[in-house]
C-alpha cells in the first residue's frame, strides 16, 4: 500500500527544513570548507548525504526499537557521540592557518557516514521523522521508503550550500587571526550543540 500523496511535501518540507538548519554537520561541513575548499569537502558530503538517509531507513525498519529494548546502548551511541564531538571541536578550534589544516585532512566518506549514527541531531531527525510520519499500518515498509528517498533529495544540496559558504569565506579569511577567531567560533557551536544532550 502506498502513502499518501499529501505526505509528500509535508514530509520534504520537514526534511529540508531539518537537514538546512545548523547542527553538527553543517557546521563540521562549513570549517571544512573554509580551510579545506569544497572539492576536499566532498567525500564528507557524500558520507553525510548516503550515511543520513541508511540511518533513516534502518530506524523506519525497527533499528529504534532495538534501542527502546536495550537503553545501554542507546546511552553508549550518546556519549561516544558527545566524546567525538568533543574531539572534533578541539580539532577545529586547534587549526591556526590554512596550510596547517591541510595536514588535517576533511572527515572521509566513511567517518562522515559512521558519524551520523553518534550524531545528537541524526538521532532527532530520523526519530522523529519515522515517528511523525509514519502510520504503523500496512503502509509503513513503503512510508519509511519515501521519508528515506526524500532526506536522500535534500540532503547533498543542503549539506553542499554549507560547504560553499565555508569555501567562499575561507577567501576573506585567508589571515591566520581570522581563520583562528574562525575555528574557535565553530568549534564553540559544536560543543554548544553538544549541551541538550548532555543536560537531557
Amino acid at each position: 500500500m502506498l502513502p499518501a500523496p499529501e505526505l509528500i511535501p509535508v514530509i520534504a518540507a520537514f526534511a529540508f527544513v531539518a537537514t538546512i538548519t545548523p547542527g553538527p554537520n553543517n557546521i563540521m561541513v562549513t570549517a571544512s570548507g573554509v580551510n579545506h575548499g569544497y572539492r576536499a569537502t566532498l567525500p564528507h558530503m557524500l558520507g553525510i548525504a548516503i550515511g543520513f538517509p541508511v540511518m533513516v531507513l534502518a530506524v523506519g525498519l525497527g533499528l529504534g526499537g532495538l534501542f527502546r529494548a536495550f537503553p545501554a546502548l542507546h546511552d553508549v551511541l550518546k556519549w561516544a557521540g558527545v566524546a567525538y564531538l568533543l574531539w572534533l571541536a578541539w580539532r577545529i578550534a586547534t587549526t591556526r592557518k590554512q596550510g596547517e589544516a591541510s595536514s588535517r585532512p576533511p572527515l572521509t566518506f566513511l567517518q562522515a557516514a559512521a558519524f551520523q549514527w553518534v550524531n545528537p541531531k541524526a538521532w532527532m531527525m530520523a526519530t522523529g521523522a519515522v515517528a511523525a510520519y509514519t502510520s504503523g499500518g500496512e503502509s509503513v515498509f513503503a512510508e519509511v521508503l519515501l521519508i528515506t528517498a526524500l532526506f536522500a533529495l535534500v540532503a547533498f544540496p543542503c549539506v553542499s550550500a554549507w560547504t560553499l559558504l565555508g569555501s567562499g569565506l575561507g577567501r576573506f579569511l585567508a589571515s591566520g587571526r581570522r581563520l583562528q577567531v574562525f575555528n574557535i567560533a565553530m568549534a564553540t557551536l559544536l560543543v554548544l550543540s553538544v549541551l541538550p544532550v548532555v543536560f537531557d
